[in-house]
């Protein structure tokens, strides 16, 4: 059969690379912080479809450039193609189109989740706002001590919609998914492991994606359909409510996105300058 990877030799935002049964996904940016923007929405699916589709693949590590896994939503790439759907006067018109491209964006994340092949994600540094949308699909998740985790999205005026309210409270639990979501605090290596979003910690970058990749190996030794069929099953339960979810909360933002916190948060942004809510 022809490898799927050969295919995904043209990428801008991911690279894809294979070692033995196990493939590595790593996002290059743009700029350090690993961004996500229009090529990264694009690409994520394609890659983690094509990967699924390979027979030759048996596990996926997914991790960052860099210092850093992700600052998230590449706010300065994406706005200025959203201004006409985050207007205070739209109609339903660009309502509808704003609710197309958030269930596309959903669409790219759940490419993770949905893919037949487990998934690691191998964090350091910053994994901020999409970024946790991005981890909290994968199926395990190990850090390095100097990863550093946010639900970012209520500072800046938006309700996360690609996936994290949807998953991580099976992840961490109810009660440490609100105090994250409704605070949008910076929480450390040692408290991510306390609460359970990540299974370890290790000491540096290094050390940490060498982990992942033994741990990848190690799922990749045993027979690939009964993993496969494994993965498929644990999911079984939870896959109707995540999706009952991110329809729910796609619908919302259409309808209530726009606002003028938004709007606030977007230019204390680009002027660098702490935000004044005013809930409007």
């Amino acid at each position: 059969m022809v490898d799927m990877i050969e295919n995904l030799d043209e990428l801008v935002a991911l690279r894809v690379e294979r070692t033995g049964h196990v493939a590595e996904v790593t996002m290059l940016g743009p700029g350090k912080g690993n961004a996500m923007g229009p090529d990264f929405w694009r690409e994520l699916p394609q890659v983690f479809t094509a990967l699924g589709e390979d027979p030759e693949v048996r596990a996926i590590v997914l991790t960052g450039s860099g210092e850093h896994f992700s600052y998230g939503l590449d706010l300065q790439a994406i706005m200025p193609q959203w201004s006409a759907y985050l207007a205070g006067d739209a109609l339903a018109g660009p309502r509808t189109q704003l609710l197309d491209e958030i269930r596309r964006m959903q669409g790219a994340v759940n490419a993770i989740a949905e893919t037949r092949k487990p998934v690691i994600a191998a964090v350091s540094g910053w994994c901020i706002g999409g970024g946790i949308d991005v981890i909290t699909a994968t199926d395990v998740r190990l850090a390095s001590a100097d990863a550093r985790f946010s639900v970012r999205e209520v500072k800046v005026a938006i309700v996360a919609d690609l996936g994290t309210l949807q998953r991580l409270s099976a992840i961490v639990g109810e009660g440490h998914a609100r105090e994250l979501a409704f605070t949008g605090k910076d929480i450390d290596a040692a408290r991510a492991e306390r609460i359970g979003l990540v299974n370890d910690v290790y000491p540096d970058q290094a050390a940490m994606l060498e982990a992942a990749r033994e741990l990848a190996a190690d799922i990749a030794a045993n027979p690939p359909l009964v993993v496969q069929g494994t993965k498929e099953v644990l999911g079984a339960n939870s896959a109707s409510q995540v999706a009952a979810g991110l329809r729910y909360v796609s619908a919302w933002n259409a309808a209530f996105l726009p606002s003028n916190d938004l709007a606030e948060a977007v230019q204390a942004f680009l002027e660098r300058r702490p935000p004044e809510f005013r809930g409007e």
